[in-house]
């Protein structure tokens, strides 16, 4: 199979189809993940799911990566604005990488306004809804 990709989702990602879903929709994560699951078999690729409320937890996942994986995808949840931690642990890792956002960070309260992991990936997806994801799967398998 082709590339492999690891998609992780941060705090408070399990509550999707149960939070605010003016702004981040309907979907369950269960759903996005069937969602990019089937997407990753259109397109040829692995794709491997990881969601944890926990910083470190999301840190180590990063930190004891091996070689295998060809890309992530992390929409960080809350980590976004707060994490130095986080995006030092982006930045170690040498394959692509991109930031996804279901809303538009940038269009909601001030607080949300700054991306700290921004600077350690090669893009950033916001405002797209759930298809934001198949986007980001799409420019890593063919980068």
């Amino acid at each position: 199979m082709g590339k492999k990709i690891l998609i992780i989702n941060g705090p408070n990602l399990e509550m999707l189809g149960k939070r605010d879903k003016s702004t981040y929709g309907d979907f369950s994560l269960e759903s996005l993940e069937k969602l990019i699951t089937e997407e990753a078999n259109t397109l040829g690729c692995q794709v491997e799911f990881f969601q944890n409320n926990i910083e470190g937890e999301i840190i180590n996942k990063l930190n004891g990566l091996d070689d295998s994986f060809d890309g992530i995808i992390i929409n960080p949840g809350g980590l976004t604005h707060s994490s130095v931690s986080l995006h030092d642990s982006l930045e170690i890792k040498k394959i692509h990488k991109i930031e996804v956002h279901i809303s538009n960070i940038y269009a909601r309260e001030d607080f949300r306004q700054k991306s700290i992991i921004a600077h350690a990936c090669h893009g950033s997806v916001l405002g797209m809804g759930v298809n934001g994801y198949l986007y980001a799967l799409r420019q890593i398998v063919n980068s």
